[in-house]
């Protein structure tokens, strides 16, 4: 595939409610008494010593509790496994070389070096580097043209896609067309392209493409099932399109599909993540008219409903509702009430309901652990906390790198920031804690809101050395920073590595340095930059003639 990218490439470079039911239990939680159940979660003596806390204060640095604490609870828990087989290793090890070179070099210089490199490359490989730079399109787009000319490249359907989600983050759906078009050549196309494509325009607000991809399934020789008509759903709530999503569920429901009780589940959860628990009941209410009864999955979604509008005992209700149908509570359901008790410091009926967990035959899990964790956190218990990590390990059941960011998010919180960036320091020696994106996003933004941006440039060259790519959150809060310490050549470069990322600048983050620049009669600096965001906006990548 050739792509024209240089013209691109150039100018970048240069209600109260009450429950649902009408007659649920009221009974109480069996009462133990708070140091009974704490002594059942860990022995204290038994545990290996666990490091105090420092103690240090600094400028409050605030981080959204939803991005920490939420999908705590996957519907399917495992045991994490940290011990790899050698080809998975040598395969990360080489994505992580690729990402680090093209995210620290560009143009026909990056080609060299990953020439030089001699990096073999495979279709896993390309999928995991693709992967990795899902939040980089344009940088994504230059390595899949790169690779398909290597021997051992193989165009194949999760490639492709991988594409596409990267590019459909940077809203270049004309050359996702193209792609789509190219792939329906080679005969890869698959549903999850569609799925994905739809996602990405619902992401970027484009509500109606969102739909249109949907029914272009048809177009493609692909025969629209109800499991497709509850992703398009899935879609719509996920992106915030609540409204939307049952609007097209009254009016495709019976005309052109069935709607089984999936397609309620996912309207329940939309409506529960928007708090709105009056659309809510209704859905449900017409669930069950249409003859379908709650299920395991549909009283785990109520009780999290419930949690998330912060009507803690109406889910404690639907708990014993459930169980008095003989509905076993799922894992799920219980972290989902750990956590939702934890965060309103009612940690002993949280630390009861981990009791209870255990009782019934379940072995706690990393995500379990996690949201006990949260629980001991929201309480300022952070030396509990870490006991419960050690009592992780013990059972080897983690941590792992989202245990450590809900314990970096309340350190933060208590403003014991020094204590913060010594366990982020700390986390790479152990096994599954290797930091993430979100991991380092922390930090950054933590030295950033504490004017320590030298701090937070040394954790970002940190994280593009292991090939872990920012996002535009994290640039917007690096550039912000600089701004405000009038470090605006800096400010200047990171922000031309944001746009040869194809990454768009918040409005905010753009005005401000703009404003910075011209209040420092730098107008010329200014006006190239508002050019270069006008030709970024305006300058689609290009799909040329297919091999």
């Amino acid at each position: 595939m050739k792509m024209s990218l240089l013209r691109f490439l150039n100018f970048l470079s240069k209600t109260h409610r009450k429950p649902i039911a009408a007659a649920l239990f009221t009974r109480s939680l069996t009462t133990y008494s708070k140091q009974s159940i704490e002594r059942r979660i860990f022995n204290r003596n038994s545990l290996p010593g666990h490091e105090t806390s420092f103690g240090y204060s600094s400028t409050l640095h605030r981080i959204i509790y939803r991005s920490i604490h939420e999908d705590l609870t996957p519907k399917h828990l495992s045991v994490e496994h940290y011990e790899k087989n050698p080809a998975e290793t040598k395969l990360e090890q080489d994505a992580a070389r690729i990402c680090t070179l093209l995210s620290t070099h560009s143009g026909s210089h990056a080609d060299k070096l990953l020439e030089d490199a001699s990096i073999k490359v495979s279709p896993s490989l390309v999928v995991e580097v693709l992967k990795r730079l899902s939040n980089a399109g344009v940088i994504a787009l230059s390595f899949f043209t790169w690779a398909e000319k290597q021997k051992g490249f193989k165009y194949n359907t999760e490639s492709y896609n991988a594409l596409i989600e990267a590019l459909g983050k940077i809203k270049q759906f004309k050359l996702i067309r193209s792609l789509v078009n190219e792939m329906k050549s080679r005969k890869l196309l698959n549903k999850d392209t569609f799925a994905l494509i739809s996602r990405r325009h619902a992401r970027a607000r484009k509500v109606e493409e969102a739909i249109e991809a949907f029914e272009r399934m048809e177009e493609f020789g692909f025969k629209l099932e109800t499991s497709d008509f509850n992703r398009l759903l899935d879609t719509l709530c996920k992106s915030r399109h609540v409204e939307k999503a049952n609007k097209v569920f009254d009016k495709m429901k019976k005309r052109r599909f069935v709607p089984d009780i999936k397609s309620y589940t996912i309207l329940l959860e939309g409506w529960g993540k928007e708090h709105n628990l009056l659309r809510l009941d209704e859905v449900y209410l017409e669930m069950k008219y249409d003859g379908f009864e709650p299920d395991v999955v549909t009283y785990g979604i109520l009780i999290s409903a419930y949690c998330k509008a912060k009507k803690y005992d109406a889910a404690i209700e639907l708990f014993h509702e459930m169980e008095a149908k003989n509905c076993k509570p799922t894992p799920h359901v219980y972290c989902t009430l750990i956590n939702g008790l934890g965060s309103e410091k009612r940690l002993s009926e949280a630390l009861e309901f981990f009791e209870r967990f255990k009782s019934c035959g379940f072995t706690p899990e990393a995500p379990t652990y996690n949201s006990l964790v949260g629980a001991y956190c929201w309480s300022m218990r952070i030396d509990d906390a870490f006991q419960v990590i050690d009592e992780m390990r013990k059972h080897s059941a983690g941590p792992n790198s989202r245990t450590y960011d809900i314990i970096l998010h309340h350190l933060i919180k208590a403003r014991r920031t020094n204590e913060a960036y010594f366990r982020f320091q700390k986390m790479s020696n152990e096994p599954g804690c290797e930091p993430t994106v979100s991991t380092y996003e922390i930090i950054v933004r933590m030295f950033c809101n504490e004017d320590r941006v030298d701090l937070a440039k040394q954790v970002w060259d940190q994280m593009k050395a292991k090939g872990v790519l920012p996002g535009m959150h994290m640039y917007s809060d690096l550039i912000t920073s600089l701004c405000h310490k009038n470090k605006l050549g800096e400010a200047c470069k990171y922000f031309q590595e944001m746009l040869d990322a194809g990454i768009r600048p918040p409005a905010k983050m753009f005005s401000n340095l703009k404003q910075a620049l011209l209040d420092e009669g730098k107008n010329d600096e200014a006006l190239n930059l508002a050019r270069k965001i006008n030709k970024l906006r305006g300058t689609p990548l290009v799909v040329g003639d297919q091999k």
